[in-house]
């Protein structure tokens, strides 16, 4: 047969199989040009034998079965000074079939005790490096014999795995062979005596790496004693004498790196390092901004479950000033965030374990009280991963739902993340499961079946509210109340029965801690800016139990309710209700003796909306059939509101500065009378342009008096929605009103002077807004 027509037979049986062949193929095989094939004998030996390494130790090995160039290139020594048998089954056999290419190996990995006894065999005298993986059987003879055989030893490492047959007397054979040693790591020997540590320290005077790993005891005193160890290792074991530790230990001239994980150490100081921010101690600002903070992150990396949670435990601690007024340490919330504290902490509460993940949430909740910190969290995913740790636990995770959620409302509070939570998935994934995870407490399958469908985020958000549990009754409602401040939100949840549940917590909190109270009064005052919200909020009853909560002792429950009611009273329907619920005498009291600044004046504001006139209009026609016989007390009502009202301006009214600021047009003395009135926290407040205009309508002279104060409080330059006010009024005509005012004859100077105020306020907010 022809090479380039070739017909190939094969038997199969006694039948002959005719195989087909291409002879347009073989042709242009045939047709290469040979002296372009490669020559490997040709090749420089270097390159070869840089090919070579990339072959596995047993292709190595095979060499000598090939030619007899590639023979000799394969017992070169560059092939042969590290030797990895981890991945093959190496025993007396195949390390003698090794040996003559072994003479110069440095470094050998093996696993298993077999091997261990196999590399005898290699006959590698000038070994520098063994390290060796699931060394369990391996025995004080074996380890012995291995070291008397390799005597230019540098680095001896063995485990994870514990080695329960090596003992203390293997530790000094290593010490008396292997003077050259500078790295050795045992893990899980019983016992190192003081014999062995002295021998180390007698007979290896270059030991600088030392790691006895998940031991059961160490003679502390006696490692001391290795002065040349700059880089210790103790993790994982047990009964440390940790005051016989820092004596010794400290006198290691070299030592700069202590491996302590895993040991008494990090339980003893999560635990000191929690009992130091639970008790608030004063002058450590410096210690927790360039130590503690850092030493907390790394407990939470601890491999001990208990030693993270408490970190994060302390973590959350740490960073707060106050606990009656949720006050933080913004210094110390930030260095938390720039060590990388946040993704820690979302991956805590990530965890299988509910201790973690409630610390966690503990943590991310006081620490997004600060608003660079809330948005680092968002960023971060926070989001996503506070509102899963509610799927992770249908029942007994009360902790976990509350501190979510507290997290949640914090992040709730940042405009751009109010509408992440609620709109994003944050809201929507909190509330899916809320009834399953607090309401549920053995309720029937047909009630458990009802709440675990996700019938809607701010629905189901309004339902905590209803919770049980008074700690997440107070985060749902602070929730919503930071919702509320967003017009569609606000809308959503008074749509979802916000005003309905929020109205009976109200009611039902009498009793309630204040923060729950002030929460409950901050929801109601969040969805009263709607006039329509404002009415059903009457209609439910909600005027009462503001009314009750503006006469608490609770600066903070009192300011809220106030703000409330205020909010309330410009509808004269709902101003009839607070005086017959006996609205009058608890705002006048707010008024007149109110720590709070911003509690007076809201109250007074309040006061001044109900008594406007409308009022007796509405009351003609009467909400209940007992209006009329209510509706008698309103001229008594009226003039202790109004005589309360007088007296409360007339506690900004310093008289030089009012007479100066009638003698003379100069801005420094109005200036002197605005510094005088100003309420800082008032520049906070947003009104809407309904809110303004009632200083226009309003005819008895006090009630004008207060909103010409309150209309200076919302334009002062500076304050938050200043040029919001301005722009309303400006677009309104109040200018011209104002004027009016400013030059009225009759007017009591008070009025006039804060008539001026207002229009140069507006006047410069105007020329700013035209710049």
């Amino acid at each position: 047969m022809s090479r380039r027509v070739r017909r190939k037979v094969a038997r199969k049986g006694k039948e002959k199989v005719i195989l087909p062949s291409y002879p347009e193929i073989e042709e242009e095989i045939s047709g290469v040009d040979r002296s372009g094939l490669v020559d490997w004998t040709s090749l420089p030996h270097d390159t070869v034998i840089q090919l070579l390494s990339c072959l596995n130790y047993r292709d190595r090995a095979s060499l000598s079965s090939t030619c007899k160039t590639w023979r000799l290139l394969g017992i070169s020594p560059c092939l042969w000074s590290t030797l990895d048998l981890r991945a093959h089954k190496c025993d007396s056999t195949m390390a003698a079939s090794l040996a003559s290419r072994c003479v110069n190996l440095q470094k050998v990995r093996f696993r298993g005790a077999e091997s261990a006894d196999a590399i005898i065999h290699l006959q590698a005298r000038n070994l520098r490096e063994i390290s060796g993986d699931y060394c369990r059987k391996i025995s004080d003879a074996s380890l012995s014999v291995i070291v008397a055989r390799h005597e230019a030893l540098e680095s001896l490492q063995l485990g994870p795995d514990f080695c329960e047959r090596i003992s203390s007397d293997a530790i000094k054979a290593i010490a008396l062979c292997c003077h050259k040693l500078k790295k050795l790591r045992l893990s899980g020997i019983r016992d190192v005596n003081a014999d062995a540590m002295n021998a180390l320290a007698k007979h290896c005077p270059n030991l600088t790496d030392i790691g006895f790993i998940d031991c059961l005891t160490i003679d502390e005193m006696a490692l001391g004693n290795v002065v040349s160890v700059r880089f210790l290792s103790v993790a994982g074991t047990s009964n440390m004498k940790w005051g016989t530790v820092s004596h010794h230990w400290r006198k290691l001239p070299n030592l700069i790196g202590l491996d302590v994980s895993r040991t008494d150490i990090e339980w003893i100081l999560s635990h000191t390092l929690l009992r130091i921010a639970e008790s608030n101690q004063q002058g450590l600002d410096e210690f927790w901004l360039k130590q503690g903070a850092s030493l907390l992150l790394n407990l939470m990396q601890s491999s001990q479950e208990d030693v993270q949670e408490r970190a994060a435990t302390g973590l959350a601690t740490f960073v707060v000033i106050d606990d009656e007024n949720a006050s933080i340490d913004c210094g110390r919330a930030e260095a938390v965030m720039r060590d990388g504290g946040i993704r820690l902490l979302l991956n805590l509460a990530k965890s299988w374990r509910e201790g973690l993940q409630s610390e966690a949430a503990k943590a991310i909740a006081n620490l997004s009280v600060n608003a660079n910190v809330a948005k680092a969290v968002a960023e971060e995913g926070g989001i996503t991963i506070l509102a899963d740790l509610i799927f992770k636990w249908s029942s007994g995770g009360d902790g976990v739902l509350e501190r979510a959620a507290g997290a949640l409302a914090n992040l709730a509070a940042d405009d751009k993340c109010s509408t992440e939570v609620a709109v994003a998935g944050g809201v929507h994934a909190l509330a899916a499961r809320a009834l399953a995870n607090l309401a549920a407490h053995g309720d029937s399958n047909s009630n458990n079946a009802a709440v675990g469908q996700e019938a809607g985020a701010l629905e189901a958000l309004v339902q905590l509210t209803q919770s049980p549990h008074e700690g997440v009754r107070q985060e749902a409602a602070g929730a919503l109340w930071n919702l509320s401040f967003d017009d569609r939100n606000r809308e959503a949840i008074a749509a979802a029965g916000g005003v309905e549940a929020l109205v009976a917590l109200a009611q039902s909190c009498s009793n309630a801690s204040p923060g729950l109270q002030e929460r409950a009064a901050g929801a109601l005052w969040g969805l009263s800016v709607s006039e329509v919200n404002s009415i059903a909020i009457g209609r439910e009853g909600g005027v009462a139990p503001l009314i009750a909560l503006a006469r608490s002792e609770a600066e903070d429950v009192h300011e809220t309710a106030a703000g409330a009611l205020w909010n309330l009273a410009f509808n004269p329907g709902n101003a009839l209700r607070i005086v017959e619920e006996g609205g009058v005498p608890a705002l006048v009291h707010l008024c007149s003796s109110s720590v709070s600044k911003m509690a007076r004046f809201m109250a007074a504001l309040a006061l001044a909306y109900m008594f406007d006139g409308r009022m007796d209009e509405y009351a003609l026609v009467g909400t209940s059939s007992d209006s009329m016989s209510k509706s008698v007390s309103l001229d008594g009502a009226r003039r202790m509101a109004l005589k309360h009202i007088e007296a409360f301006v007339l506690t900004f009214s310093d008289p030089q500065s009012f007479a100066a600021a009638a003698a003379s047009s100069a801005p420094a003395a109005l200036a002197q009378v605005t510094e005088g009135a100003r309420i800082q926290e008032a520049g906070h407040l947003r009104c809407r342009l309904e809110d303004l205009l009632p200083c226009y309508g309003i005819h008895h002279l006090y009630s004008r008096h207060v909103l010409r104060f309150a209309l200076l409080q919302f334009t002062i330059p500076g304050g938050r929605h200043a040029v919001h006010h301005a722009s309303l009024m400006q677009n309104a005509g109040a200018g011209r009103v104002l004027r009016a005012a400013a030059a009225a004859a009759t007017a009591p100077l008070e009025a006039k002077i804060f008539a001026r105020i207002v229009l140069r306020n507006l006047e410069h907010h105007h020329i700013e807004s035209s710049l």
